[in-house]
C-alpha cells in the first residue's frame, strides 16, 4: 500500500485546515455545477415576483433591484470571484517565481533591475494603483485579472529571490555544478523545489487578496459591472439605507461568502505553512 507524504499527511492532521481545504473544494463544485441542474438565469427579470421580492420557494434568496433571482446570481457571481482570485494568483506566481530565481542566482544586474521593479510595484498602495489601471484599460473579468496579477508577482518574487540567496550556496548546488548540470537545471530542477515552500504557503493568502481586491473594485463602482455578477458588485447593488435595514437577504449572502472563503483559504495557507515546515510538520 503506498504511503502518503508526510506533507499531506501533515496537512490533512490539521482539521481546521483540512475542513477549510474540504469547504472550498465543496464551494468550487457547487458554483460550477449547482447552476447547471438550476437552469435560472442570473440576468432574467421577473415580473411577476417584482423588485427586491423577499425569500420565497420561487426565489430562495429573493430578488434585486431589478427582479433578479439573487441565488442565481449569488452562484454566478461566486465563479467570477473565485475565477478572478485563482486565477491572477497563478499569473502572478507565474511571473514572480522565474524573476525570483533569476535574481537570486544570476545577481549582478538581474538582480539590480529585477529587484528595483520590485521595489516600486510595492511602493504604491496596491487598491489604489489597481484602480486606477482597471479604470483605464476597462472593467472586464480578464482586464481584472491581468492587473491583479500583473502587479502581485513582486510580493512572490522576493520569496524566491531570499531563498534563491541561501540555496545557491548549498552543497547539493556545487555538486550539481562539478557533475556538470546547466543552468537552467539548477535552477529548476535543484534549486526551485527547495524555495517553493514558502510560495506554496503563501499563495492561499494572495488569493484572498485578489478576491478581496476585486470586490472592493465592484463596490466602489470601477469592476464590473451588472448585468455581470460577481459578489463584489451584488453587495455594491445593495449598499442604501433601506436595503441594509430592511432588505438583508440582499446584502448579507454575497458578504458571507466573501467572509467565509478568505477565511477558509486563511486557513488553508496556515495548514500548508505548517505542514512545509519541517520543526512543525515533525
Amino acid at each position: 500500500m503506498k504511503k502518503t507524504h508526510p506533507i499531506l499527511r501533515a496537512f490533512w492532521a490539521d482539521r481546521w485546515a483540512a475542513a477549510a481545504a474540504v469547504f472550498l473544494g465543496v464551494e468550487i463544485l457547487v458554483v460550477l455545477l449547482l447552476p447547471l441542474f438550476l437552469g435560472q438565469d442570473p440576468n432574467l427579470t421577473d415580473r411577476e415576483a417584482g423588485f427586491w421580492a423577499p425569500p420565497s420557494s420561487q426565489h430562495l434568496l429573493g430578488t434585486d433591484d431589478v427582479g433578479r433571482d439573487i441565488f442565481a446570481r449569488l452562484l454566478y457571481g461566486g465563479r467570477t470571484s473565485l475565477l478572478v482570485g485563482f486565477a491572477s494568483t497563478a499569473l502572478g506566481a507565474v511571473l514572480g517565481v522565474p524573476l525570483g530565481l533569476l535574481a537570486g542566482y544570476k545577481g549582478g544586474k538581474w538582480e539590480y533591475w529585477i529587484m528595483r521593479a520590485c521595489d516600486t510595484f510595492q511602493s504604491f498602495p496596491s487598491i489604489i494603483l489597481v484602480l486606477a489601471i482597471v479604470n483605464l484599460v476597462g472593467p472586464s473579468v480578464w482586464n481584472i485579472i491581468l492587473v491583479i496579477g500583473g502587479l502581485g508577482w513582486a510580493s512572490v518574487a522576493r520569496l524566491v529571490y531570499s531563498g534563491t540567496l541561501s540555496a545557491k550556496k548549498a552543497e547539493y548546488v556545487e555538486a550539481s555544478r562539478v557533475l556538470g548540470a546547466t543552468d537552467r537545471d539548477i535552477l529548476f530542477r535543484t534549486i526551485l523545489p527547495n524555495v517553493v515552500s514558502p510560495v506554496w504557503a503563501a499563495l492561499p493568502l494572495k488569493v484572498v487578496r485578489a478576491i478581496l481586491s476585486e470586490s472592493s473594485l465592484s463596490f466602489l463602482g470601477v469592476g464590473l459591472r451588472t448585468p455581470e455578477a460577481s459578489w463584489g458588485n451584488m453587495a455594491q447593488c445593495a449598499m442604501e439605507l433601506v436595503n441594509l435595514t430592511t432588505r438583508p437577504w440582499a446584502w448579507i449572502p454575497p458578504g458571507l461568502c466573501i467572509v467565509a472563503t478568505a477565511l477558509a483559504l486563511l486557513l488553508v495557507g496556515e495548514g500548508l505553512r505548517k505542514a512545509l515546515h519541517p520543526r512543525q510538520r515533525g
